[in-house]
């Protein structure tokens, strides 16, 4: 290609292309750097290169008042060149030109110093033609070489779904349109695919499952009963031909195939191993209407029309359950070899968590364009997109999760900075050799204490015991451990493994929250770096044995300041980071209780 464009390889290296609505392409080398002008200092010093071979060279007697007026000329060319650093393409053909008239009409064959004038023409024509040239996307052949070798790009959308019952009158009519909209087209797409599947046309099959006239003979009618005998048996061929192939790839259930072409419709039933009755396509899942239509372009077209093509699909399997979705992905993962697949998703079920170099995150920066990156951090600079990377960061979430959740003691807590400040507890103490958990403790937020039961109950271990609880002190802490605890609820049999806040933390009278386990100080200078607009410090006005949470509200309230959205969770976050700095050594006036809680745990 870099032959081709009259480019280095290296420059050639990489290959822009540009379609346009109104389907014009354009084609650059990002890598190739074209120059429009010449550099000035080149030109000086190929001119004073000439100059100096001049003056040193051997000079024919009737030369010598030439030799002289040459290099008078050239010193003044070379004077009346600007300072500025670049020449442009105008002014150096002018100097070119300057050049090419000292060249005398009679210049005698033995002149030594002629050749040094044309070789300095040659070379300022050289500089001259490598400003001028055409960008190498657009001489001749480049870009039709170029958009000849590209691969061709499929897009598969929902829209392409196949029906139930398919009417062939229709189908054999939109086959042979040019005109349909985009939503037909993607239909009568997968419908040509489907008896491309069967081996098939759709006259053919329509052709095939006509009734005899009542004006035929015996031998016109048998006739017709073969072509319906022969269209049925080439149905039920492909029908086990789709069921074996699809079980490969499809893992939610064992499911069946029928194809059925009666008179003018064409009907797919499927059945499988949990509801062995034939139900028609469009009464099963979404899910698995959207799979099949894809599996069959898809799989016929990358074969065929298609081999090479690059696959491009807008969130595929929406529909499908999340098990489904991982099925996808490895149903990507075999379409890979022989078809580049791109695809665009928000879940992080089809995000591959072990492969996230292949990830991508695609975000509307700033300046309103659309920026694509391999930065799987939460913020872009000061584009701040958390959002782009939150479907890889539940990915990663879920394989951490599934890892950590196995042979681990999981304890539910009510919120993300209980869980915060609990790890960190947890961290300072096994460090220090102060507790030895036999398992992994693990703090699972359950956002709040109403879902405490809801999300216990996933966690429960096989045997039905369900995990530790640790519920702040305060109203709604207080009605939840009632709640867990009532007659007929999970925790009823197991009210020891529900604690309060408030049996370790000595001297808070009432509401005492996670917070509590900490020096209330320290809580309180933390949130002084984050809420500044107060003159009063909380540091200054904190209590010792009062709610720290209650205390933050009041004073935030007294001094007419808005504490930020999810303030718990931010200050959290600070004082993990200032604990896990200090050591256990800067604790010891709440040692004893962290001992006591964890002690609790353990037991």
């Amino acid at each position: 290609m870099g032959q081709t464009a009259g480019i280095s390889p290296s420059d050639a290296a990489k290959v822009r292309v540009t379609r346009f609505f109104d389907g014009r392409r354009a084609v650059d080398f990002p890598c190739y750097n074209q120059r429009t002008t010449a550099e000035r200092t080149s030109i000086v010093d190929i001119l004073e290169e000439c100059a100096n071979k001049v003056r040193s060279g051997k000079t024919l007697k009737q030369e010598a008042q030439f030799k002289e007026g040459l290099l008078s000329d050239l010193c003044g060319i070379k004077e009346d060149l600007t300072s500025d650093d670049e020449i442009e393409k105008d002014q150096l053909s002018s100097i070119r030109d300057a050049v090419a008239k000292l060249i005398p009409a009679n210049a005698a064959k033995t002149s030594a110093i002629v050749p040094l004038i044309r070789q300095l023409v040659d070379e300022l024509t050289e500089h001259l033609e490598r400003i001028s040239a055409l960008p190498p996307g657009e001489r001749d052949g480049v870009a039709t070489s170029i958009v000849t070798a590209m691969p061709a790009f499929v897009y598969y959308a929902h829209y392409g779904n196949l029906d139930s019952e398919i009417y062939l009158p229709h189908v054999v009519e939109n086959l042979q349109r040019d005109d349909l909209g985009t939503k037909e087209l993607a239909k009568a797409r997968t419908l040509r695919v489907l008896f491309s599947f069967v081996r098939l046309e759709a006259e053919e099959i329509l052709e095939l499952g006509l009734d005899p006239s009542p004006n035929l003979d015996d031998e016109q009618a048998a006739a017709v009963g073969e072509k319906k005998k022969e269209r049925s048996i080439l149905l039920q061929s492909a029908s086990a031909k789709l069921t074996d192939q699809f079980r490969d790839w499809w893992r939610q259930g064992d499911h069946r195939f029928r194809f059925e072409a009666d008179g003018n419709h064409f009907r797919i039933w499927i059945a499988d191993d949990r509801r062995p009755t034939e139900v028609e396509l469009e009464n099963r899942s979404s899910g698995l209407q959207w799979f099949l239509s894809f599996y069959l372009v898809f799989l016929v077209e990358s074969q065929e029309d298609h081999s090479g093509a690059i696959l491009l699909l807008d969130e595929p399997g929406m529909s499908l359950h999340p098990h489904a979705q991982r099925d996808l992905s490895a149903f990507f993962d075999n379409l890979s070899t022989n078809n580049q697949i791109l695809y665009t998703s928000h879940s992080p079920f089809l995000v591959d968590a072990d492969r996230l170099e292949r990830a991508r995150k695609v975000f509307v920066a700033k300046d309103g364009s659309t920026k694509a990156t391999s930065d799987l951090g939460h913020t872009e600079g000061e584009d701040k997109q958390a959002g782009a990377a939150y479907a890889v960061h539940s990915a990663l979430n879920l394989s951490v999760g599934e890892s950590l959740l196995v042979g681990c003691r999981p304890v539910l807590v009510e919120g993300a900075s209980d869980q915060h400040y609990l790890t960190a507890i947890k961290s300072l103490l096994v460090a220090c050799g102060a507790i030895r958990p036999s398992r992994e403790l693990v703090f699972v937020p359950s956002g709040g204490a109403s879902n405490m039961c809801i999300v216990a109950g996933i966690l429960a271990g096989r045997d039905g015991t369900p995990p530790l609880v640790l519920l702040d002190s305060d109203g709604p802490g207080t009605r939840a451990a009632k709640a867990l605890k009532s007659n007929g609820a999970l925790y009823a049999m197991h009210e020891q493994r529900v604690l309060s806040v408030g049996t370790f933390v000595e001297g808070v009278v009432e509401n005492a929250e996670v917070e509590d386990l900490l020096p209330s100080k320290l809580l309180a200078g933390e949130l002084d770096r984050i809420v500044r607009e107060s003159e009063i410090r909380l540091e200054d006005e904190i209590k010792i044995g009062v709610s720290f949470v209650d205390q933050a509200q009041s004073w935030a309230k007294s001094q007419s300041v808005e504490l930020p959205k999810h303030w718990k969770v931010k200050l959290a976050r600070r004082v993990k980071e200032r604990v896990l700095q200090g050591g256990i050594d800067e604790f010891d006036a709440v040692r004893e209780r962290w001992s006591r809680l964890f002690d609790a745990f353990e037991a």
